[in-house]
């Protein structure tokens, strides 16, 4: 029987290589020996590799519509795909999903642009692809395999897919079982725009150290063509450079987004502003001296400074220089720049001879026509502006800013979906949102990059959303990820002295929350996934790690959600009992926390550890939870909802209840009522509380796909949710004799969806919309509110207050115990601040306020008859007996405490 030979992979070669020296040594030197080898694509195909891989595309803030993978051939010889494949695997399959054959040829040293399919319709065009393929891999984690046959490769789990048969590169990536070596790490979900990037092309066989997370997308088809390496021992000899047409900067730049000189070598002068030799922008910023100042948007249609992108250069200037550049000019997404390649293409003028540009005096444009009549220009922004995101602050050093004095919001946190209100909300963030950036394109998540401090964060002086901006040096107007930003004229890291920076916040921090009045306080808190079992308790854990490759919080691979080890849970433990305990609440329902149940341990478990630390805390004996009921569902999640207590101001009436009969949360965690009341109080004091938290917005199909409307995913299930509970709560009411109810919790709908719509025409009030303008979380740079409170009719009318403790939702993730360590600025401190990722709501409670004694009875007029139905004349013997029995009874009440069952 023959065999077919198997075409030679990368991992052979390596093999074959490492022989070959061994031998080479005592091989005589012949003709043949000497002879160059024959080069054909099998030869050289191991050297190709996965170079980028861009999976967000068409997602919300994506730079280009269709995702991509770009390949790379690092060799001297052009390389065949005919026969070669890309494929995909899901991140826990345990077969390769989709296969799409590829052709053409990688260019020597040179790219090879394969596109791929799109989760939306957001962003750019991509360059000409070379390939065009209909798989769509996961933006968060999946398997992404080079082949150089047409047939599905079969891959083993684990780090052993280095050698497989067929595969000649692979990138495992999130938290997928197939890998070289450790899977590469990713970050943010599908509206943060990065991709992953290979580092220099360079090829260990360790996804996660071959590969980083980077907000720079810059994909490249094989018509860039490439750099072919060169024989050091022939050096380039120096050549004159090429002259270029004369224009000014505004010619350059033009009126439009598109220079009119785009693809042309072109020579202009200027006074550089900012410069960035380092930290990756590689370049420096130049503006016609004397312009700037006051401008009229009406006669300043182009800008006066361009971007000069040149690694040959930016080393050689310094801000106030005078200088002639000559490069190419060109739109590098959607920025003006001009290339200059060489030392010899920069000249260094007489600064004296000319007057130095001014920062422009203007307010935030609102139209992009405007912006780019000021693109790159120094500028000195006017006007109100506030902190609007921190999300990404600890991974790329930027903070998103809102023009104006609030941040921008959720369109579906003020506005019905699809009304007029929700267009112009959706316009008007597009008109407002601006970027302050650090001067670079670092992405701090990087390996080599932990090190360096990340800019604007601190636990001294917090950056944190609604927070006013002011301007203390001028700033570059610039355009970058498909975004406006504003940089500063030299990059900044952490080290930078705070005098140095040209921003300050205003420290809008609330040490507790406001006072709510009322005897008696309900509160709200998501716990972010509280669970004492911690990862290494468990097998199969996989963890994301500090800098130095220590597990803090569990990523995958088992049942645990929240610290890896008892070290990061005493931090994430730390963090919520002062927030808990800072809230000064009497009762308070909680989500995301442990059910110890499915871990075979009691259920209650790990709400009983919260409250011993909340208790050793206060040093007293003051919290107890709610036990769980005799009946709990017969399939629960891992997490869980629960009530606690303060014993000396509330007591529970009757035993808690879960919603179990209803299918409408099959998909979410179902409701649990306890019935409460102030200690001692009479029974009309008694108020229902039931505990609450929908199904979330990332995922859904069918009737749960998301339909574009701001409403996200699962909006049908948490509608049905929505209705099931207002049932429940009517049918507790009914069983516990009162007609107080609040319904409290994470709804994963912001005020104005659908599933708090379908409360409100139930009769409940939503507290947090209609009592305070704060909100409890933040989401892709827009704030609303997830958490709510809603009261029904009776419930609301003893509320004295509400409040939306801001301690979590505006403060940077990087404060987070999941991120401790992440870089080498200590930003882990010990409080309630970034405790969790929503913020707690607060509701004062007047259930039993003083006695009013009332008006003193007025004798009635004998000359009128008394009103119809209201009797008349001397009381009755029942009415004598009645009265006393009553006078009775409250004197017992008031004596004793004694409450009436």
């Amino acid at each position: 029987m023959s065999v077919r030979p198997r075409p030679l992979t990368r991992k052979h070669i390596a093999v074959a290589t490492g022989l070959a020296l061994l031998v080479t040594p005592l091989v005589p030197f012949t003709a043949a020996t000497a002879a160059p080898a024959t080069s054909t694509a099998t030869a050289v195909a191991g050297g190709l590799v996965i170079d980028e891989a861009y999976l967000k595309g068409g997602s919300a803030n994506a730079p280009f519509t269709n995702k991509f993978v770009e390949l790379y051939n690092p060799t001297t010889s052009a390389v065949s795909l005919a026969g070669w494949s890309l494929q995909y695997r899901a991140a826990t399959a345990s077969a390769v999903s989709g296969v799409g054959a590829l052709a053409g040829t990688v260019p020597a040293g040179g790219s090879f642009l394969v596109q791929l399919g799109s989760n939306g319709t957001a962003g750019e065009a991509l360059p000409t692809p070379d390939a065009t393929l209909g798989l769509n891999p996961s933006g968060s984690t999946g398997t992404i395999v080079l082949s150089d046959q047409a047939t599905a490769v079969t891959l083993p789990t684990g780090a052993s897919s280095v050698g497989v048969d067929g595969v000649v590169d692979l990138l495992g990536y999130g938290t997928s079982n197939t890998y070289e070596t450790t899977v590469a790490a990713t970050s943010g979900g599908n509206a943060v725009p990065n991709s992953l990037t290979r580092t220099d092309h360079v090829d260990t066989d360790v996804n996660a150290a071959d590969f980083s997370v980077t907000a720079d997308v810059t994909p490249r088809n094989s018509a860039g063509g490439g750099d072919v390496p060169t024989d050091p021992d022939e050096p380039e000899l120096p050549t004159e450079p090429t002259p270029g047409v004369d224009v000014t900067i505004a010619e350059l730049q033009g009126t439009t987004d598109t220079s009119p000189f785009a693809g042309q070598r072109v020579t202009t002068r200027g006074v550089v502003t900012a410069a960035y030799p380092t930290g990756g922008l590689n370049g420096y910023v130049i503006q016609t001296p004397g312009t700037g100042g006051a401008l009229d948007s009406a006669t300043h249609v182009a800008s006066d400074a361009v971007f000069v992108y040149s690694s040959a250069t930016a080393s050689s200037v310094s801000i106030g220089d005078y200088v002639e550049t000559t490069g190419t000019a060109s739109e590098y997404f959607g920025l003006t720049q001009l290339t200059v390649a060489t030392a010899a293409d920069l000249a260094v003028l007489d600064a004296a001879s000319v007057t130095a540009p001014v920062p422009a005096t203007v307010g935030f444009p609102e139209t992009d026509t405007e912006r780019e009549a000021l693109e790159s220009m120094l500028i000195a922004p006017q006007g109100d502006f506030t902190v609007s995101d921190v999300y990404t602050t600890n991974q790329y050093g930027e903070v998103v800013l809102a023009s104006g004095t609030k941040p921008l919001i959720q369109p579906t946190e003020v506005a019905r979906p699809g009304s007029a209100e929700y267009t112009a909300t959706v316009a008007d963030n597009a008109a407002r949102k601006l970027v302050l950036d650090d001067g670079s394109s670092v992405n701090f998540f990087t390996a080599s990059n932990q090190g360096i401090p990340v800019p604007y964060l601190s636990t001294e002086a917090p950056v944190t959303v609604g927070a006013a901006v002011t301007f203390d040096e001028p700033l570059v107007l610039d355009f970058r990820n498909s975004t406006w930003k504003l940089q500063p004229t030299e990059r900044i890291t952490g080290d930078t002295e705070t005098a140095d920076l040209p921003v300050s916040f205003e420290d809008i921090r609330e040490e507790a929350p406001r006072d709510v009045g009322g005897d008696l306080r309900l509160a709200g808190f998501n716990v972010l996934n509280y669970f004492p079992t911690t990862g290494d308790q468990l097998s199969g854990c996989t963890y994301y790690t500090d800098r130095f490759g220590n597990p803090v919080t569990v990523q995958g691979g088992c049942d645990a959600r929240g610290a890896a080890n008892q070290a990061s849970f005493e931090r994430q433990q730390a963090k919520i009992v002062a927030a808990i305990n800072g809230l000064d609440a009497d009762v308070v329902s909680l989500e995301e926390i442990e059910n110890s149940a499915r871990f075979g341990q009691d259920r209650d478990a790990a709400l009983s550890t919260l409250v011993d630390a909340l208790n050793a805390d206060l040093g007293a004996d003051e919290w107890a939870f709610v036990p769980s009921p005799a009946t709990v569902p017969a399939n629960e999640d891992v997490i869980r909802l629960a009530f606690i207590y303060k014993k000396a101001t509330a007591e529970t009436v009757g035993e808690s209840r879960i919603l179990t009969d209803a299918p409408a949360f099959s998909n979410a965690r179902q409701p649990l009522a306890q019935t409460f009341a102030p200690v001692g109080a009479p029974a009309d004091a008694d108020f229902v509380v039931i505990a609450n938290h929908f199904k979330s917005k990332g995922s859904g199909s069918g009737v749960d796909a998301d339909l574009g409307d701001g409403q996200g995913a699962s909006n049908a299930s948490r509608v049905n949710q929505a209705e099931a509970l207002a049932d429940f709560s009517t049918r507790v009411q009914s069983d516990a004799g009162t007609d107080k109810a609040f319904l409290v919790g994470d709804f994963n709908a912001y005020s104005q969806e659908d599933p708090i719509e379908v409360l409100r025409d139930a009769g409940y009030t939503d507290l947090g919309s209609t009592e305070t303008d704060e909100y409890s979380y933040v989401f892709g740079g827009l704030s609303g509110s997830l958490d709510h409170v809603l009261a029904s009719p009776a419930a609301a009318e003893a509320v004295t207050g509400v409040d939306i403790w801001n301690i979590n939702a505006g403060e940077s993730v990087g404060l987070e115990y999941s991120r401790y360590d992440y870089n080498a600025a200590p930003l882990y401190a010990d409080g309630p601040y970034r405790s969790s990722d929503h913020d707690p709501v607060v509701v004062g409670l007047e259930l039993v306020g003083d006695v009013d004694p009332g008006e003193p009875e007025q004798p009635g007029d004998p000359g009128q008859p008394d009103e119809p139905g209201h009797g008349g004349g001397a009381p009755t013997l029942g009415q004598i007996v009645t009265a006393i029995v009553t006078a009775v009874i409250d004197w017992f009440k008031q004596l004793f405490g004694w409450r009436w069952r």
